[in-house]
């Protein structure tokens, strides 16, 4: 019953920037904890960034620690990751999650509504 919308994504140079962002339809997307993943051909799927539904609480996975930065906009039921310093490593299609059952959480399995996924491609 809760769809999520990403966009954002696009090709862009090593070292650029890029703003991901994640649209919800629910109407208690303020009490949902939300994450992003990422998934690369051929290997499997990469916890990227949470954050609570408060927005006290974050968690960054250790490839993109001090990179990438995740917000949100409860008013406008939207999640936000900031990516800085882009790398060809983080090539990847990127994928927004939200959760009722815990406050946060990196683990992909605990999330129960998945976005449709943006690519983001990144040059060297």
């Amino acid at each position: 019953q809760v769809q999520l919308v990403e966009s954002g994504g696009g090709l862009v140079q090593a070292g650029g920037s890029l703003r991901l962002s994640c649209a919800a339809s629910g109407r208690t997307f303020s009490r949902y904890a939300m994450g992003w993943f990422r998934q690369a051909p051929g290997k499997e799927r990469e916890f990227v960034a949470a954050i609570s539904w408060s927005g006290a609480r974050t968690y960054y996975g250790d490839s993109v620690k001090g990179r990438f930065t995740i917000t949100r906009d409860n008013a406008k039921n939207t999640v936000y990751l900031q990516m800085y310093s882009l790398k060809p490593e983080d090539t990847a299609v990127y994928s927004c999650a939200a959760t009722s059952g815990v406050p946060i959480t990196t683990i992909s399995g605990q999330y129960d509504y998945w976005g449709q996924g943006t690519q983001v491609t990144v040059s060297s």
